[in-house]
């Protein structure tokens, strides 16, 4: 049996990489921790101790509780670090074949989007793209990916200003405006409060989408066959647009866990942080997500924060989520879902450690709210929650050409019209489910393959996936259901 694994040695607690007195990716005692003692990994604490626990016990929920931990910040106290470590990598060369939009963006794919407005529309939008797909529409036109369908259960029932309405506009204008969408047409009912003729207004001339409603078209079989009509006009234009080389600096790239285990902060996610890294030196914006999966580690994105408003920004989002939680009767703190318990995860405080090992070393650059426009160069957070969909769907709409997602427990998540590579963490996923996983960081461990090769492995990925390589999740048709808008404040 391989010995257990040490990752600091103030540590006191080592890491099972095979079945031995629990699963591989638990924690075992490296010695004797009294009850109330902290409990260490990656030299941070995790949690607390509920009762005496020997050297070589088990280490996991039943003996191992949440507790307070450190709010020390020093916000900025290791971004001059950050930054020698950044310039440490290459600032340029690294190109991709994408397209060129109007503006300067560069997209990944290149898709016509229909917008519903409103959850009353969604059944329109998708029998129009369905039938377009049964009549063969896009067969003469093989530079056009598809014609998706975003649909979501609001956009009525809502107030029709603040924060929650805000964040559906900006998911809404997001995607039809996203550079991975070639033409976009928004699809409403007429009556609801999400409406088109407003969002035009708020917006201004940055409004260039085509609208209709099922109303002013005469009812549900005559609005699909205006949306068809419309998309068959549209599609000679798309098709039009060529890859051509583009600098890595043109580059969103999303990043994401789910299902994760107790090697995802050793394998994945590290070697997807340095990754970031990589890309980020050379100018591509990389954006962290999930407010909920950094609380207990958010001092290791404070410490690093390019200014103090960025660092207040932060602050002020974890604050909001501390009150909304308790408002609806939950806690931050219970976050780990069963599935992460089973891959070794105990509390939030490890799952948090590991989640922020994605964001690599880079100095952070900007907060974002949610579904807000990803403009700044280099590690940026955006407020999400971290349910994968929903997150995702922010990243996405901020202007994320690409999503990378680790995952240690399996998922089968895909996102349109951005697409998702998927990261396994350990050999045994990887095997388990070679239709979804992208990418093995399992040989991390196995076999000894370095951080700095893992990834050099993730950026080549990134780079021809983002060229046009279909991804596990775009083979498998996975995506037209991970739309999911963040319903924030009170249904009506």
């Amino acid at each position: 049996m391989r010995e257990p694994l040490i990752l600091n040695e103030s540590d006191n607690v080592a890491i099972l990489t095979e079945k031995g007195i629990a699963p591989a990716g638990h924690k075992i005692a490296r010695q004797a921790i009294a009850k109330g003692a902290p409990i260490l990994k990656f030299g941070q604490i995790i949690g607390f101790a509920t009762t005496d626990i020997l050297a070589g016990d088990h280490v996991h929920s039943h003996n191992c509780a949440f507790g307070e931990h450190g709010s020390d910040y020093r916000p900025g106290a290791a971004l001059a670090e950050a930054r020698a470590a950044l310039a440490a990598h290459p600032r340029d060369g690294l190109t991709f074949q994408g397209y060129h939009r109007a503006g300067g963006q560069v997209g990944t794919r290149n898709f016509v989007a229909l917008v519903s407005t409103v959850n009353c529309s969604a059944t329109v939008i998708r029998r129009a793209a369905e039938e377009l797909r049964i009549e063969g529409a896009l067969e003469p036109f093989p530079n056009v990916d598809g014609v998706v369908a975003f649909a979501h259960g609001s956009g009525c029932g809502m107030a029709d200003s603040g924060p929650g309405w805000l964040a559906l506009q900006r998911v809404l204008t997001g995607h039809a405006g996203h550079p991975n969408v070639g033409a976009a047409l928004f699809v409403g009912l007429g009556c609801e409060v999400m409406q088109i003729a407003r969002m035009k207004q708020d917006l201004g001339e940055a409004a260039h989408f085509h609208g209709l409603t099922i109303q002013d078209n005469g009812g549900t079989r005559r609005t699909i066959d205006a949306i068809k009509a419309r998309v068959r006009d549209l599609l000679p234009a798309v098709n039009d647009v060529t890859r051509a080389p583009a600098a890595v600096s043109a580059l969103r790239i999303g990043l994401q866990c789910g299902g994760s285990d107790g090697f995802s902060g050793i394998t994945a996610n590290p070697a997807l942080g340095l990754s970031s890294d990589m890309l980020a030196a050379q100018g591509a914006s990389v954006v962290l997500s999930e407010t909920p999966e950094i609380y207990g580690a958010e001092r290791l994105l404070l410490d690093r924060a390019a200014s103090p408003k960025v660092a207040d920004k932060l602050l002020e989002r974890i604050a909001w989520w501390r009150d909304y939680t308790a408002k609806n009767g939950a806690s931050l703190d219970n976050n780990p879902s069963p599935g992460n318990k089973a891959g070794g995860l105990t509390t939030i405080l490890e799952k948090s450690l590991g989640a922020v090992a994605k964001a690599g070393q880079a100095p952070l650059e900007a907060v974002l709210d949610y579904a807000e426009p990803i403009t700044a160069p280099g590690l940026n957070f955006m407020d999400t929650p971290g349910y994968d969909p929903v997150s995702a769907t922010g990243q996405i709409a901020g202007g994320a050409q690409l999503i990378v997602f680790t995952t240690g427990r399996g998922s089968a998540f895909g996102s349109k019209p951005a697409p998702t590579l998927k990261l396994a963490t350990n050999n045994a996923l990887f095997r388990a489910m070679p239709d979804d996983m992208d990418l093995n960081c399992g040989d991390i461990l196995s076999d000894g393959v370095s951080l700095a090769d893992k990834a050099r492995e993730i950026v080549d990925l990134i780079l021809t996936t983002a060229s046009g390589q279909p991804s596990r999740s775009e083979a498998l048709g996975l995506g037209d259901n991970e739309f999911v808008p963040w319903q924030i404040g009170a249904v009506v």
